[in-house]
């Protein structure tokens, strides 16, 4: 091409591959100007307005609007510059698509109503220190004031959601899930007796030596129990049950009878709050951690041996 040869709007378009109608909008916003006019009046452009289209058409497609891509194009704006404020506003712009996106489908799969719908949208609108404040004021109601308050800084370390920066769709509904059960005064008083129960075992047991929860020394008694297809009342179960059952003995310095395994069974039963499980696994979607196993089963099939034992 000569440089000095000037092109009619429609030769223009042809080169660029816009329509006449685009480029005369362009022109008359002064992004891209003609160079002179021919004696019957029409528009003549120089070379530099194909260079010039083209990186307005790339800008548009980035979603660039006008008055910026004018001020990128006359050099008022470093485009580094406009691309990096530019990106920014599009991060800010999918996260909150990838919010209502995962709220929208909350509705759908619970048939949700207008107000829980309303409450699902606030909870995944909270901000970060809102976020942190919710589960704070959760955890707090749960741990808060027992007497073995610091055995717990781990477990409340261990039960705190960090939704990300950019998190998947599934996370935000888990944490809107999650969000929903620690504001549940029915879940929160259930978990502050488990707690409750843990502290009370912590400050009866006179073991000096770091002290295993009796949730633990089950799991890992009876899982294997299960495991080997051992049925929970048949006698091949009771050295297992036996296991578990001195270990709570040991724990509150009380003797193994029937009272203590009635009194295990119910603390079991406790613990197998489905609630607390649901909690763990959508814990697990927010941070981002391998699902956990599930010891419902577990603590089942530990239930219905002790269960099968003190039977009177």
């Amino acid at each position: 091409m000569n440089g000095d040869t000037l092109y009619s709007i429609g030769e223009l378009a042809r080169r660029t591959g816009l329509t006449v109608k685009t480029i005369r909008f362009y022109s008359d916003r002064g992004i891209v100007a003609p160079t002179d006019r021919s004696p019957a009046g029409y528009r003549l452009y120089g070379i530099d307005a194909v260079a010039r289209l083209d990186l307005v058409r790339t800008l548009r497609e980035l979603g660039l609007d006008l008055p910026t891509i004018r001020k990128v194009v006359d050099r008022e704006l470093s485009l580094p510059e406009v691309a990096a404020a530019h990106a920014e506003a599009l991060a800010v712009q999918i996260r909150v698509l990838r919010l209502r996106r995962a709220v929208l489908t909350a509705v759908a799969e619970r048939g949700a109503s207008p107000e829980e719908t309303e409450r699902m949208h606030q909870l995944a609108r909270l901000s970060e220190d809102g976020r942190r404040r919710l589960i704070g004021d959760f955890l707090n109601a749960v741990f808060g004031g027992l007497d073995a308050a610091p055995a717990f800084a781990g477990v409340m370390r261990s039960m705190t959601p960090e939704l990300p920066d950019n998190p998947e769709a599934e996370q935000v509904q888990a944490w809107v899930e999650l969000a929903e059960m620690s504001l549940d005064p029915g879940f929160r008083a259930a978990v502050r007796r488990m707690a409750e129960d843990q502290a009370a075992e912590q400050t009866r047991s006179d073991v000096t030596a770091p002290r295993r929860d009796i949730a633990a020394a089950v799991r890992d008694q009876a899982g294997t129990a299960l495991a080997a297809g051992i049925d929970p009342a048949s006698p091949q179960a009771d050295p297992i049950v036996a296991a578990f059952t001195a270990h709570y003995a040991h724990l509150l310095g009380r003797p193994d009878d029937i009272e203590l395994r009635r009194r295990l069974a119910t603390r079991l039963e406790s613990v197998n709050d489905p609630r607390r499980e649901r909690y763990l696994q959508l814990l697990a979607v927010v941070n981002g951690w391998p699902a956990p196993e599930s010891l419902a089963p577990v603590f089942d099939w530990s239930v219905q041996a002790l269960r099968a034992r003190t039977q009177q």
